[in-house]
């Protein structure tokens, strides 16, 4: 295997995605959990808590500082849907065994929950399981403690963070450049929703992220089309 080869199998998987921003994402991920885990330990109501941090936050710091423009990365789905679904979990843990069934349930009816409230997030599975394994011996007080508390301090270490790197957080779509060329063949934005919902598939994108993507991909093809536009 050549050299060029070896070293494509480590490209970034995302779209867009740059390796100054992925070395960010990493420093950014280390510290975002060092100063959550710091913290809560000192909010902790006791030593003997240790270090207060829950295994679902490690999941979400991919999400927070990789991939900032996420829907699922934004502030709402991260404290929410991890709050949500440890409740689910403690919860389904007060009113059944531990088992298999009880897990399955557990991460159902968390995805449920955070599709009816907006706040997907895919580390509230993880959130979801960790309140059924806290058992029915916990409070229902543990979903904000340390659950809540750790997203909490997550957004906050995403938010400073991303305004220091010069990132978007929470993400705000930009805006189309006023005054560029238009084509034609511009789609309008009910072509777009209905593309997106006969593809039947769901895409980690903003459709406005999406929408402003591809106008500039028209803007693009019809300057080369048409050049001294």
């Amino acid at each position: 295997m050549s050299l060029h080869v070896r070293f494509s199998l480590f490209r970034p998987i995302l779209a867009g995605a740059r390796p100054w921003d992925r070395a960010l994402a990493c420093l950014g991920a280390a510290i975002g959990i060092a100063l959550s885990g710091y913290i809560s330990a000192l909010l902790a109501p006791d030593a003997a808590h240790g270090l207060w941090l829950v295994p679902p936050m490690g999941a979400s710091a991919v999400l927070l500082f990789a991939v900032p423009a996420s829907p699922m990365a934004q502030p709402w789905p991260t404290i929410g849907g991890n709050v949500l679904s440890a409740l689910v979990g403690v919860l389904v843990a007060h009113a059944m065994p531990l088992s298999a069934l009880s897990a399955g349930l557990a991460v159902g009816a968390a995805i449920a929950l955070m599709s009816i409230t907006r706040s997907l997030h895919p580390p509230g599975g993880a959130a979801a399981l960790v309140g059924l394994f806290a058992g029915a011996s916990s409070s229902l007080a543990f979903p904000l403690l340390p659950v809540g508390i750790n997203a909490v301090l997550m957004v906050g270490c995403a938010w400073l963070f991303h305004r220091i790197s010069g990132h978007s957080y929470p993400h705000v779509a930009a805006t189309v450049k006023q005054g560029a060329p238009v084509p034609p063949w511009s789609f309008s934005r009910e072509d777009l929703a209905a593309a997106i919902a006969e593809g039947g598939e769901t895409f980690d994108i903003d459709p406005e992220d999406l929408e402003r993507l591809l106008r500039d991909v028209e803007r693009r093809a019809l300057v080369r089309m048409r050049p001294g536009i």
